[in-house]
């Protein structure tokens, strides 16, 4: 077994058991920071990888989050409504990226804002549906699976179903990362037109890689709505798809791990902020701002770049000691 893999095993039972040890509002807090972490994860297989800034990802979240929530509340259990809320904001998400993969840039990127804000305007009026502006309330968190009645109403199991799901999910976007499609996407950023001449299929690559981020940011969205028991139209707005650019940029759009890290800072300094100033909102994109402006690419970025400086030194005496 490799140290990475090990590595990350225990990081993975850490996140599980840890927060058992504490009391529900551990449990709350992490698990939001894992929702957030698959979120971002999702949307840096555009930005990071194929080097696409999508300001609409929320929209794809926000669909997770009401397909599970309407199925929820219609008696389905949980993985069944979890697995169809992921599949309609994969659905969604092929039919906004039919439209914004045939543009790059600027235009890519005011697509995606302008569908995302699509999306919330249709959860705000749609209210036979959606419920308007108070959203849908009494979400249940449902048993298991149909003949599986295994009651997840106490957050301590809620916490361990959902946060497996979640660290699965990043195990594949992982496994995505490193695999073909990832090589292709990555060739894209650097260069769409030499990729195209290689062979790759610019358009229908950046396409499956739309599909799939928008998939995997629904089933943040489905694991959410059993969470909070309640989903409002914020959920889909754009200042929702700023928390995953933002996560993305702290921790480092290059990394696979910089989104989950980015994740983590990003909800700890909310939360520690908030606990010591009513003005914890100018306090807190002060703060943003400086790390996004000191740390150009992201804490792990700095974090490898300051490995890097140190190395030479160490080995320093040891080349000395061979010349002699």
């Amino acid at each position: 077994m490799s140290g990475r893999l090990a590595l990350s095993l225990i990081a993975c039972a850490a996140a599980l058991a840890l927060p058992l040890a504490f009391g529900s509002f551990a449990q709350y807090f992490v698990l939001n920071v894992l929702l957030l972490a698959l979120l971002s994860a999702s949307f840096n297989l555009l930005f990071g990888m194929t080097g696409l800034l999508s300001f609409g990802h929320a929209a794809f979240y926000a669909g997770g989050a009401y397909a599970a929530a309407l199925l929820l509340r219609s008696g389905w259990t949980m993985i069944p409504a979890i697995a169809l809320g992921t599949v309609f904001a994969a659905a969604l998400a092929a039919v906004v990226g039919a439209f914004c993969v045939r543009h790059t840039r600027v235009y890519f990127y005011m697509l995606t804002l302008a569908f995302g804000m699509l999306v919330h305007a249709v959860l705000w009026k749609w209210t036979d549906v959606t419920g308007g502006d108070d959203g849908l309330i009494g979400i249940p968190r449902a048993d298991l699976a149909p003949g599986l009645h295994l009651d997840l109403v106490p957050m301590r199991r809620y916490y361990v179903f959902a946060a497996a799901v979640v660290l699965l999910s990043l195990a594949v976007l992982h496994r995505l990362a490193a695999s073909p499609l990832g090589l292709a996407l990555r060739a894209i950023r650097e260069n769409a037109e030499r990729a195209e001449f290689s062979g790759i299929a610019v358009r229908r690559t950046i396409f499956v890689a739309f599909v799939v981020a928008g998939a995997f940011a629904g089933v943040a969205g489905a694991l959410l709505a059993p969470l909070e028991q309640t989903v409002a139209p914020t959920a889909a707005h754009w200042t929702k798809s700023a928390e995953p650019v933002m996560s993305t940029l702290i921790g480092g759009p290059l990394f696979f791990a910089g989104p989950i890290a980015g994740a983590a800072v990003y909800l700890g300094l909310k939360e520690l902020i908030v606990r010591y100033t009513e003005y914890w909102l100018l306090i807190f994109g002060l703060v943003l701002l400086g790390l996004v402006l000191s740390f150009r690419g992201g804490l792990l970025g700095a974090l490898v770049a300051l490995a890097g400086r140190r190395r030479p030194v160490a080995a320093a005496p040891l080349a000395a000691r061979k010349e002699a």
